[in-house]
C-alpha cells in the first residue's frame, strides 16, 4: 500500500532539491503517491496567495507533507509561509538533529557531534503581537503558556526514551524573564520527573551559545522556547557544515511536515548546482515517520557514503559536482546498501520480521 504526502517544491530551488529527493526516496521501493501543489512565490503570481487552500486541502488528505525552499516577500503584510503552515495545523515540535556527516570537512569534523534540537514552535515572540505604544516606542509581547511548554518538554523526553538518549538540556533565560522563561522552566522540570532514567541540566542562553561551540560533543537533546530554538538551532547547524546539511521536521499531533531550513538560492536556480542534502536528509526523517524506519536507515547510509567517499559531491561542499550526479551517486548507494540486505535476509530470514540490530546495520554500512 503507498503512503500518500504533499510534497510542496518551493521556490528558487526547491524544485530541483524536490525532484532529487523524490527520485533518492522512490530508490528505497517505499512506494509513495506524490501530491503536488504550490505554495510561495509561484502561487503568489498564480492564485495571488502564498499558500492556496489546495495546499491545506492536500496536507488535511495525506498528514503528512515534504517541503523544498519558500520565499516570502519582504514588506506587503505577507505572513511566513512556516509560519502560517505552523498555527494552521498545530506543529508545535520544531525538530532539527545535527549530526557531524562522514568525510564533510569542517572545523568539527573530527568531534562525535550527535544533537537534536526540539524547538517550541507556536508561540514565542514569533506569536507576532506587536504595536506602537507612542511613535518612536514599539512594543512586542511574549507568549509563553502552559500548554505548549508541557507539550514540546514531553515530546523531548518522550524522543529521548523511544530512542535511548542519555540527556535533555532545556535553555532559558529566566534570570532576567522570571515569569515566561520561570513558567517553561517549571514544565520543563515537571516533565523531567516522569523520566527519571534520563539525565536533566539546564543552562541560560548564552552560556548555551558558548558551550555549543567550545564543547558541541557534550550535548545530547535541547529543548527551547521558540525564538532561541530558531538561534540556536541555525548556531548547531553550522558546527556541522550549514544549513545546506541539517535536516529539520515540524510536528504536531495529527500533521508532519519535513523541510529543507535552507534559502531558495535564486542566484543558482535552474544552473544544476544545488546541493539537496537537507531535503534528503529531511525525507530520511519523513521515512521514520511513515515507519519505513529501513529504507530511512538505507537513504541515510548512502548519503554518509556519498559524503565518506567524497563521491559527486556539489561545490558548497568542496566538488564540482551536479546536482543531476550527486542525485545519481546517492541512488547508487542506496541500491548497494539494498543489495547487501538482501544478501543478509536470504541467509537469515528471520531477520526479516525483526529487522537489524545496530552492529549489523553499522557492518553493512562500513561495507557497502
Amino acid at each position: 500500500m503507498a503512503h500518500l504526502v504533499t510534497l510542496i517544491p518551493g521556490d528558487g530551488i526547491g524544485p530541483e532539491v524536490a525532484e532529487a529527493t523524490v527520485r533518492a526516496v522512490e530508490a528505497t521501493g517505499v512506494k509513495i503517491e506524490w501530491d503536488r501543489v504550490n505554495a510561495g512565490l509561484r502561487a503568489l503570481a498564480d492564485f495571488g496567495r502564498l499558500i492556496p487552500d489546495e495546499v491545506f486541502a492536500s496536507l488535511e488528505a495525506t498528514r503528512v507533507g515534504l517541503k523544498g525552499p519558500t520565499a516570502t516577500p519582504i514588506g506587503g503584510g505577507h505572513q511566513s509561509i512556516n509560519v502560517a503552515l505552523r498555527k494552521k495545523l498545530g506543529l508545535y515540535v520544531n525538530f532539527r538533529p545535527v549530526r557531524i556527516v562522514p568525510g564533510l570537512k569542517t572545523r568539527f569534523q573530527d568531534l562525535p557531534i550527535d544533537m537534536a534540537i526540539f524547538r517550541e514552535n507556536t508561540e514565542d515572540l514569533y506569536s507576532g503581537l506587536e504595536h506602537e505604544i507612542v511613535p518612536g516606542v514599539v512594543e512586542s509581547l511574549k507568549i509563553i503558556t502552559r500548554d505548549a511548554s508541557m507539550k514540546i518538554a514531553r515530546a523531548t523526553f518522550e524522543y529521548a526514551r523511544r530512542e535511548g538518549r542519555a540527556k535533555v538540556t532545556a535553555i532559558h533565560k529566566a534570570n532576567i524573564m522570571k515569569l515566561s522563561d520561570g513558567l517553561f522552566l517549571t514544565c520543563c522540570r515537571e516533565t523531567a520527573s516522569q523520566f527519571p532514567e534520563i539525565k536533566y541540566n539546564e543552562l541560560i542562553v548564552d552560556n548555551a551559545c558558548m558551550q555549543l561551540v567550545m564543547r558541541p560533543e557534550t550535548f545530547d537533546l535541547l529543548v527551547l522556547p521558540n525564538l532561541y530554538g530558531d538561534i540556536v538551532s541555525d548556531l548547531a547547524a553550522g558546527l556541522v557544515g550549514g544549513l545546506g546539511i541539517v535536516p529539520g521536521a515540524n510536528l504536531g499531533d495529527n500533521h508532519a511536515i519535513f523541510e529543507a531550513v535552507h534559502g531558495t538560492a535564486p542566484d543558482i536556480a535552474g544552473k544544476g548546482l544545488a546541493n539537496p542534502t537537507a531535503l534528503m536528509q529531511s525525507a530520511v526523517l519523513m521515512l521514520a515517520h511513515l515507519g519505513e524506519r529501513e529504507a530511512s536507515a538505507r537513504l541515510r547510509s548512502a548519503i554518509d557514503q556519498v559524503y565518506a567517499h567524497r563521491e559527486c559531491l556539489t561545490g558548497d561542499v568542496g566538488g564540482d559536482s551536479t546536482t543531476e550526479q550527486f542525485t545519481e551517486a546517492v541512488i547508487r548507494r542506496v541500491g548497494a546498501v539494498t543489495e547487501r540486505l538482501n544478501e543478509v535476509y536470504s541467509r537469515q530470514p528471520a531477520k526479516v520480521d525483526s529487522g537489524l540490530d545496530r552492529a549489523q546495520r553499522r557492518s553493512l554500512e562500513e561495507d557497502s
